[in-house]
Protein backbone atom coordinates (compact mmCIF):
# COMPACT_ATOMS: atom_id res chain seq x y z
CA UNK A 1 0.00 0.00 0.00
CA UNK A 2 1.36 3.53 -0.85
CA UNK A 3 1.12 5.95 1.79
CA UNK A 4 -1.22 8.16 -0.79
CA UNK A 5 -3.55 5.30 0.12
CA UNK A 6 -3.53 5.46 3.93
CA UNK A 7 -6.30 6.71 5.91
CA UNK A 8 -6.11 9.84 7.79
CA UNK A 9 -8.06 12.53 9.50
CA UNK A 10 -8.26 15.87 9.12
CA UNK A 11 -8.21 18.68 11.74
CA UNK A 12 -11.63 19.07 11.02
CA UNK A 13 -12.00 15.68 11.97
CA UNK A 14 -12.79 14.72 8.45
CA UNK A 15 -11.63 11.00 7.24
CA UNK A 16 -9.75 11.22 3.81
CA UNK A 17 -6.59 9.61 2.70
CA UNK A 18 -2.95 11.69 2.18
CA UNK A 19 -3.63 10.89 -1.66
CA UNK A 20 -6.93 12.83 -1.57
CA UNK A 21 -5.61 15.36 0.56
CA UNK A 22 -2.84 15.77 -2.03
CA UNK A 23 -5.03 15.94 -5.26
CA UNK A 24 -1.60 14.43 -7.09
CA UNK A 25 0.50 16.62 -5.95
CA UNK A 26 3.78 16.12 -3.57
CA UNK A 27 4.07 16.97 -0.08
CA UNK A 28 6.55 17.63 3.00
CA UNK A 29 4.89 16.05 5.76
CA UNK A 30 5.78 17.25 9.08
CA UNK A 31 4.98 16.53 12.81
CA UNK A 32 4.27 20.14 14.49
CA UNK A 33 3.83 21.54 18.09
CA UNK A 34 2.90 24.87 19.02
CA UNK A 35 4.56 25.03 21.98
CA UNK A 36 7.86 24.10 21.41
CA UNK A 37 11.71 25.15 20.68
CA UNK A 38 11.07 24.55 17.15
CA UNK A 39 8.04 25.94 16.68
CA UNK A 40 9.29 28.72 15.00
CA UNK A 41 9.74 26.49 11.89
CA UNK A 42 5.79 27.22 11.21
CA UNK A 43 7.32 30.52 9.49
CA UNK A 44 9.84 28.51 6.79
CA UNK A 45 7.03 25.92 6.41
CA UNK A 46 4.59 28.25 5.28
CA UNK A 47 7.43 30.13 3.30
CA UNK A 48 7.51 26.49 1.72
CA UNK A 49 3.95 26.31 1.16
CA UNK A 50 3.32 29.80 -0.45
CA UNK A 51 6.32 29.48 -2.80
CA UNK A 52 5.63 26.15 -4.35
CA UNK A 53 1.69 25.14 -3.85
CA UNK A 54 1.13 26.44 -7.80
CA UNK A 55 3.12 24.02 -8.60
CA UNK A 56 1.39 20.69 -7.05
CA UNK A 57 3.34 21.30 -3.95
CA UNK A 58 1.86 21.75 -0.18
CA UNK A 59 3.11 20.90 3.30
CA UNK A 60 0.86 18.88 5.60
CA UNK A 61 1.31 19.23 9.67
CA UNK A 62 0.33 16.93 11.58
CA UNK A 63 -0.05 17.93 15.32
CA UNK A 64 1.79 15.68 17.75
CA UNK A 65 1.68 15.70 21.74
CA UNK A 66 4.29 12.77 22.16
CA UNK A 67 7.88 15.02 22.82
CA UNK A 68 7.19 16.63 26.11
CA UNK A 69 3.45 17.19 26.01
CA UNK A 70 4.09 20.52 23.84
CA UNK A 71 0.92 20.00 21.55
CA UNK A 72 -1.63 19.98 24.43
CA UNK A 73 -4.53 21.61 22.69
CA UNK A 74 -7.74 21.03 21.36
CA UNK A 75 -8.11 21.15 17.15
CA UNK A 76 -9.80 24.47 17.72
CA UNK A 77 -6.78 25.77 19.57
CA UNK A 78 -4.40 24.08 17.29
CA UNK A 79 -6.09 25.95 14.31
CA UNK A 80 -6.44 29.39 16.02
CA UNK A 81 -3.06 29.18 17.07
CA UNK A 82 -1.11 28.19 13.56
CA UNK A 83 -3.26 30.57 11.55
CA UNK A 84 -2.90 33.62 14.09
CA UNK A 85 0.73 33.30 15.06
CA UNK A 86 2.03 31.65 11.72
CA UNK A 87 -0.36 32.24 8.55
CA UNK A 88 -0.75 28.82 8.34
CA UNK A 89 -3.12 27.90 5.14
CA UNK A 90 -1.52 24.89 4.53
CA UNK A 91 -3.58 20.66 5.85
CA UNK A 92 -3.11 19.82 9.37
CA UNK A 93 -4.22 16.69 10.16
CA UNK A 94 -5.80 15.55 13.77
CA UNK A 95 -3.59 14.96 16.70
CA UNK A 96 -1.22 12.00 16.07
CA UNK A 97 0.77 9.62 17.61
CA UNK A 98 3.94 9.02 15.76
CA UNK A 99 5.74 6.54 17.97
CA UNK A 100 5.06 3.89 19.78
CA UNK A 101 2.90 1.32 20.07
CA UNK A 102 0.09 3.53 18.95
CA UNK A 103 1.77 5.01 16.17
CA UNK A 104 -0.47 6.26 13.45
CA UNK A 105 0.24 3.82 10.07
CA UNK A 106 1.12 6.36 7.89
CA UNK A 107 4.04 7.08 10.52
CA UNK A 108 4.67 3.23 10.77
CA UNK A 109 5.16 3.28 6.72
CA UNK A 110 7.06 6.81 7.11
CA UNK A 111 9.74 5.92 9.38
CA UNK A 112 10.48 2.88 7.61
CA UNK A 113 12.54 5.61 5.41
CA UNK A 114 16.22 6.75 6.05
CA UNK A 115 17.72 10.16 6.67
CA UNK A 116 20.48 11.47 4.60
CA UNK A 117 22.83 9.08 7.41
CA UNK A 118 20.85 6.07 6.32
CA UNK A 119 19.26 5.81 9.83
CA UNK A 120 15.94 4.81 9.87
CA UNK A 121 13.47 4.32 12.98
CA UNK A 122 11.42 6.49 15.62
CA UNK A 123 10.74 9.99 14.94
CA UNK A 124 13.28 12.37 17.17
CA UNK A 125 11.31 15.36 17.87
CA UNK A 126 8.87 17.62 16.61
CA UNK A 127 9.14 18.96 13.42
CA UNK A 128 10.83 15.97 11.59
CA UNK A 129 9.91 16.13 8.24
CA UNK A 130 9.68 13.70 4.71
CA UNK A 131 9.44 14.47 1.50
CA UNK A 132 6.43 12.20 -0.53
CA UNK A 133 6.36 12.54 -4.11
CA UNK A 134 3.68 13.05 -6.40
CA UNK A 135 3.24 8.81 -7.12
CA UNK A 136 3.69 8.36 -2.86
CA UNK A 137 6.90 7.12 -2.81
CA UNK A 138 8.77 8.70 0.46
CA UNK A 139 11.99 10.64 -1.05
CA UNK A 140 13.51 12.00 1.65
CA UNK A 141 13.64 12.33 5.70
CA UNK A 142 14.77 15.42 7.21
CA UNK A 143 15.16 15.21 10.99
CA UNK A 144 13.66 18.00 13.29
CA UNK A 145 16.62 20.54 13.30
CA UNK A 146 17.09 20.84 9.15
CA UNK A 147 15.09 23.96 8.66
CA UNK A 148 12.61 24.30 6.27
CA UNK A 149 14.67 27.32 4.75
CA UNK A 150 17.81 24.50 4.36
CA UNK A 151 18.36 24.57 0.80
CA UNK A 152 18.96 20.40 0.71
CA UNK A 153 14.91 20.99 1.20
CA UNK A 154 14.39 23.04 -1.65
CA UNK A 155 16.95 21.17 -3.87
CA UNK A 156 14.86 18.12 -2.74
CA UNK A 157 11.13 19.34 -3.62
CA UNK A 158 12.69 20.94 -6.73
CA UNK A 159 13.46 17.21 -8.35
CA UNK A 160 9.58 16.61 -7.01
CA UNK A 161 8.30 18.86 -7.93
CA UNK A 162 10.16 19.29 -11.74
Amino acid sequence: MSVLDIPVTTIDGEGTTLGDLLGGGAALVVNVASRCGLTPQYEGLVALQRAYADRGFTVVGVPCNQFMGQEPGSAEEIKEFCSTTYGVDFPLLDKTEVNGPGRHPLYAALTEVPDTEGEAGDIQWNFEKFLVAADGQVVARFRPRVVPEAPEIAEAIEKVIA
